[in-house]
């Protein structure tokens, strides 16, 4: 390097010297100052914008609970709708359930009576030991007269009364009571049986054709679903002595044949 060259930067360096001592201590104390103001102003905003994410996602966390409370409980209101239509659930042996699952299901139509203490208090049906078969006593009435009879108990207190059936004499059948409650037809026997009433023209009692047919198809059915056999069906005479049904009262060799027809057409359905 010549001699001119160093005497050019020489001269720089003693420039950068020169400006370096001109530097004001303040202002480079402020400008510290600010630099770390502005430092903390950058961090607080950081924590803020952390802190509102953490608000905005433990509010959608919370959210995301009340949403699936709220399908929890729909789905329980769902349930429990679907089991009073329906009148129960699934059963084991001989507890009561209530949805049927034999095959060949006879045809009826649902029509529960009103909740009330006279005819549908609403009780559970714990078991079923027996299927009682009844018949109205009360002549050249239809299924439909009997069941608002029934209903009509609710409001008149008349009587307390009802069957889980009734079989009208051209073979309609209308459900009155789910399968899991008790009904009131047999005083003794209301919290381990199910009761079928049956209508009548003949002044014997004797029931027509078309109710018989569906009587035995009701029967089988209801014995195949809660593991029962032709001898757990009962009349309401056997448990008290009140002649009903009366034509099977008065005649054993009917009901026997009842029940044989019965065990024929519950051998079908196995």
């Amino acid at each position: 390097m010549g001699e001119e060259q160093r005497s050019k930067w020489q001269g720089r360096d003693d420039l950068q010297m020169d400006l370096a001592s001109l530097r004001n201590p303040y202002l480079e104390e402020e400008f510290q100052r600010r630099n770390v103001r502005g430092n903390m102003q950058r961090t607080g905003k950081r924590k803020k914008r952390r802190k509102k994410r953490n608000a905005l996602l433990q509010g959608m966390f919370w959210l995301l609970i009340c949403i699936g409370i709220f399908i929890w409980v729909l789905q329980l209101f769902i349930a429990f709708n679907e089991k009073a239509e329906t009148g129960g659930e699934v059963f084991n042996g001989k507890s009561n359930a209530g949805v049927l699952t034999a095959d060949a299901k006879p045809e009826w139509t649902v029509d529960y009576l009103t909740l009330n203490p006279y005819s549908r208090p609403g009780e559970e049906l714990p078991e079923v030991r027996n299927i009682f078969v009844h018949y109205t006593a009360n002549r050249d009435t239809s299924a439909a007269q009997n069941r608002s009879y029934f209903e009509s108990l609710k409001d008149n207190h008349e009587n307390s009364a009802s069957a889980h059936f009734i079989i009208g004499y051209e073979g309609e059948i209308i459900q009155c009571i789910p399968l899991n409650e008790i009904a009131y037809a047999v005083k003794t026997r209301n919290y381990d049986s199910i009761s079928i009433e049956c209508c009548y023209i003949s002044e014997d009692g004797s029931f027509t054709k078309e109710t018989e047919a569906s009587l035995v198809e009701l029967l089988a059915y209801l014995l195949k679903t809660y593991e029962l056999n032709e001898e757990d069906i009962l009349r309401h005479y056997d448990c008290g002595g009140k002649k009903c049904p009366l034509y099977y009262v008065d005649h054993e060799d009917a009901w026997e044949d009842l029940k044989e027809e019965v065990g024929k057409k519950l051998k079908e359905i196995i």
